[in-house]
């Protein structure tokens, strides 16, 4: 099912390529579109793992480097991959306060988790156990390449829209399907388009991800008390130097949730998350 979200994932933020082409050059800038939608889906399937972790300057965790956090990490990590039955994942320290963590990868062969040495003070290892488990619940899940590819495919749309409005054609003799309209569209439609469809894969996920969390921690109660830190934590000390197209990616939205945030949040509500969990302890965890 997964396998068949990602494929339908590619082709909807394609198609916004190519009719962004089309506007922007006629029939010569749909064949740009569609050659950039090719290299795109290929470069975002193989290396958009690399591409997030390298957006937040993420720091390999090995008992070399960085040997405390290791420490601490990978016995929580390990003991959970044994529980569900996945292969060890890389682990990554990113240099933020703001606390926060996520996994990406295109498979479970092939995956990293990531953590911000901010959730690292503000848990306990309770609560870090949760956090790790519900990141592992994506990995498991098979969604990380959905998340990895929504936020690679968003970024390049974000950007070539931008491009395309500063740059594009502009006088009075451009192709009808052309000029400075199809640049303003572009700019306004391809971030609009990418956020709609992020936002429609990750609130339902998030919720998959938190169940799987209480199931291999045989408890909901260490998940339930991180999300409330993260709440609270997120509003303190905001990532504000993320990208809204990774977004999505976090266990909670770095950007924090109040005011307007809750509108555009590519997150279920922080509340309804922990009333899900809440009922768990009341029916059998399986």
């Amino acid at each position: 099912m997964n396998g068949l979200k990602t494929a339908v994932l590619l082709g909807l933020l394609s198609g916004v390529l190519l009719l962004g082409g089309e506007m922007l050059g006629g029939s010569n800038g749909l064949m740009w579109g569609l050659a950039l939608a090719v290299g795109m889906n290929f470069f975002s399937y193989f290396f958009s793992e690399r591409l997030s972790l390298m957006m937040y300057s993420a720091q390999h965790v090995t008992p070399q480097q960085n040997p405390e956090v290791y420490a601490r990490v990978f016995p929580l990590v390990n003991n959970l991959t044994r529980e569900m039955g996945l292969p060890m994942p890389r682990l990554w320290l990113i240099p933020q306060d703001s606390p926060n963590a996520f996994a990406t990868g295109r498979n479970p062969s092939h995956a990293s988790v990531a953590f911000t040495q901010g959730i690292l003070r503000l848990m306990n290892d309770r609560e870090l156990e949760g956090v790790v488990a519900h990141e592992l619940g994506h990995v498991l899940h098979r969604d990380i390449l959905i998340s990895s590819v929504a936020a690679t495919l968003a970024s390049a749309i974000t950007f070539l829209a931008r491009m395309a409005f500063w740059f594009g054609p502009r006088g009075e003799d451009d192709d009808e399907r052309g000029g400075a309209w199809g640049g303003l569209l572009m700019l306004i439609l391809a971030p609009v388009a990418a956020m709609l469809i992020q936002m429609a894969i990750s609130r339902t996920r998030e919720f998959s991800a938190d169940e799987a969390s209480a199931k291999y921690t045989h408890s909901p109660d260490g998940l339930i008390s991180a999300l409330r830190k993260l709440e609270t934590g997120i509003a303190q000390v905001p990532m504000t130097d993320a990208s809204p197209a990774t977004a999505h990616m976090f266990i909670l939205n770095p950007f924090g949730s109040g005011g307007m945030m809750r509108m555009f949040s590519t997150h279920p509500s922080t509340e309804e998350r922990i009333a899900r969990l809440e009922a768990l302890r009341y029916s059998p965890i399986h």
